[in-house]
């Protein structure tokens, strides 16, 4: 049976899309069927093909079954700016009902392991009621954070694991991912995190440099995801 997480980040910056690829890529290793979906996506460049998504491109790279770009990403804001307020600037409503029928349309593509990933943090606003946050409690998803470790993201951390707990949905696991390449005590901080949150790590990603980040797939252990 197809398992389906949703992936969020303890911030804008945390790494959500690099963290997804490597694990799209690590389950592709596995020989299984993967997909990802970017529901909303703020900053677009201009394509032959249209405005398009950097994040939604990357999980379409990353990923092995074939979906439409607006499969992938059906919500797009030229912008990068937070998506509540995108939205009221050009005239439209994203709603979480929207989006999960978007969600679900794409899922019945025959796969193994997809993954949504969200947009900015945890609590990030759709409109006046409805935070993404509430996309994952819809669709009963379990949740995987990525850390983006630096100064501070201890509290930032915890704070997120409260709120993602708290909306009733279950933490399947956690990805450190170092986005401050001259972090201080970053394997203390880890191990912080590790005695402090109490669902799997899923991996430690040190920073690397464009040309290491192939190497980022050994970083990430999907055992605890498949059980």
């Amino acid at each position: 049976m197809p398992r389906t997480f949703f992936v969020t980040g303890t911030d804008t910056d945390a790494g959500k899309t690099f963290v997804t690829c490597a694990m799209l890529q690590a389950a592709n290793n596995r020989g299984l069927k993967t997909l990802a979906l970017k529901p909303v996506a703020a900053g677009a460049d201009m394509t032959p093909d249209g405005p398009r998504n950097d994040d939604a491109l990357n999980l379409m790279s990353a990923m092995n079954v074939e979906l439409s770009y607006s499969q992938v990403n059906p919500v797009l804001f030229a912008p990068p700016i937070a998506p509540h307020i995108a939205a009221q600037e050009e005239g439209r409503r994203i709603t979480v009902d929207r989006l999960t029928g978007f969600c679900r349309g794409a899922l019945m593509t025959r796969h193994d392991l997809s993954f949504i990933e969200g947009a900015g943090g945890w609590r990030v606003p759709l409109n006046d009621r409805e935070m993404l946050a509430d996309l994952a409690k819809t669709m009963n998803l379990p949740v995987i954070l990525v850390v983006g470790m630096k100064l501070g993201c201890i509290s930032h951390s915890l704070l997120t694991v409260e709120s993602i707990l708290q909306s009733g949905c279950q933490l399947a696991g956690w990805v450190a991912n170092q986005v401050d390449p001259d972090m201080s005590r970053f394997q203390e901080n880890v191990e912080a995190l590790k005695r402090s949150i109490h669902a799997p790590c899923l991996g430690v990603v040190p920073w690397c440099s464009e040309e290491q980040r192939s190497n980022v797939v050994a970083s990430v252990d999907l055992s605890r995801l498949m059980v």
